[in-house]
């Protein structure tokens, strides 16, 4: 069965809510199990160690480099870009805070110039609408798998008054011991993630979104992240952390018979938050890895903490990495092979009552911190249908006891409510604002 697509048959498919494909005689680009349900491969890293690692990943055969920029996800569809899409080279996140004095007005008129601009780029044409104010840097780039998510945070309901609208998987997360959040790097009234496989590409839909802010809101933070390039080896193979793990193995996978249930907001809840159907959660954290302290374990130890091979991610009772963790394996001198406060053994679903939730980071470096290490780690991003049976109780159980735990530094915090996708002609949270 051929996988190529033409434009028009891959927006078909995506409306229908089918994975994305791509141009220009690019494989057809799809979700695998990358890193897991809430754990079970390479690190949580977002739940009190954090949630690490590659959550999707390309499945069929390496991509030839000159196709790279041909690929293109869909503006419209049943949810947002951004999500199921595999990960993308490069990345930015950035939340904003409403102007003061600007309401519901003035954020419906930016959803409505944001989301235009976003469907223009995805789509591999000039961020301006003919007007001649595009920037030119991404002029010789194809859409390069470009994704723009847009999301709204807890204080996004009380500007706009829309509070009896604002559901309750954005009441405030608790606090956890590893954390160590700076505020002026936290939450935001809107959050936008952009993903791309060219950095010129993510940089220019970047700076569009910034412009396009205007007047009606204002930078609270930024962070930019990276992941592997695809193509950067020999075959498709879940990638590593910043740590030198195999991380990303156990995401749930779309041919989940529960794949929609736990990461997508599925319709019958209050009519109130109908405009959430075929929505998610992300929680976005900040996780600075130690890895000067890191570095300094022998791989046997470094296995150990996480609880898999560090050469090929495999659990240390054996098998391959795709094999099931056997929890009560014992080596000969009668010990767990995977020890009980292991990094894979505490995050796995079946230790947190089955939570799970779709990681998607990306890896970051700015540079030297004032005490002298890498200022490195996880912008780590997971998507649930609900915060609090997801993320927070794989939370809590790592705060209790997870041998990662002091390799780790949770810096900053975010939680945002991101509508479902839309439809043509529609802008996102069209169905919030204008209820």
């Amino acid at each position: 069965m051929s996988t190529k697509k033409t434009n028009s048959a891959r927006r078909s498919e995506n409306e229908g809510g089918a994975a994305t494909g791509s141009g220009g005689g690019v494989s057809r680009r799809r979700l695998i199990g990358g890193a897991g349900a809430a754990g079970a491969a390479g690190l949580v890293l977002g739940a009190a160690g954090g949630a690490g690692g590659y959550a999707a990943t390309r499945d069929d055969a390496p991509t030839a480099l000159t196709t790279l920029g041909s690929a293109e996800e869909m503006f419209h569809g049943k949810h947002q870009a951004g999500i199921t899409s595999p990960l993308q080279a490069r990345g930015h996140l950035i939340a904003f805070d409403l102007a003061p004095g600007a309401g519901r007005k003035e954020a419906a008129a930016l959803m409505r110039r944001w989301s235009a601009v976003a469907e223009r780029l995805m789509a591999g044409r000039p961020s301006g609408d003919g007007a001649g104010h595009d920037t030119g840097v991404a002029l010789d780039a194809g859409p390069s798998s470009l994704t723009v998510t847009f999301g709204f945070g807890r204080t996004f309901f009380d500007r706009t008054d829309l509070v009896a609208r604002r559901p309750a998987g954005l009441d405030p997360l608790p606090a956890f011991s590893s954390d160590r959040l700076d505020a002026k790097r936290s939450n935001g009234d809107l959050w936008v993630q952009i993903g791309s496989d060219d950095a010129l590409v993510a940089f220019h839909a970047l700076r569009a979104v910034q412009k396009e802010a205007g007047a009606a809101a204002r930078v609270r933070w930024q962070m930019n992240g990276f992941n592997r390039t695809p193509g950067a080896t020999a075959r498709p193979m879940t990638a590593r952390n910043l740590m030198g793990q195999v991380d990303g193995t156990g995401n749930p996978k779309p041919e989940d018979s529960d794949f929609e249930q736990r990461i997508f907001v599925q319709a019958g809840g209050p009519e109130e938050h109908a405009w959430l159907q075929g929505g998610s959660y992300a929680v976005v954290r900040r996780i600075r890895m130690l890895l000067d302290d890191w570095e300094k374990l022998t791989v046997e130890r470094q296995e150990h903490v996480i609880g898999r091979r560090k050469a090929d991610g495999a659990p240390l009772s054996g098998g391959t990495e795709t094999t099931k963790m056997d929890l009560d394996k014992a080596g000969p001198d009668g010990k767990l092979l995977i020890p009980d406060n292991a990094h894979a053994r505490i995050s796995t679903p079946e230790k947190n009552g089955g939570a799970a939730m779709l990681r998607r980071p990306f890896s970051y470096h700015d540079g030297i911190a004032d005490d002298g290490t890498p200022d490195a780690g996880l912008l780590f991003i997971c998507w649930q249908a609900d915060p609090f049976r997801g993320f927070v109780p794989v939370q809590r159980k790592l705060d209790r006891g997870d041998a990662l735990s002091p390799f780790v530094r949770h810096e900053a915090s975010g939680l945002f409510a991101v509508p479902g996708g839309m439809a043509p002609g529609e802008y996102v949270g069209q169905r919030l604002l204008e209820s």
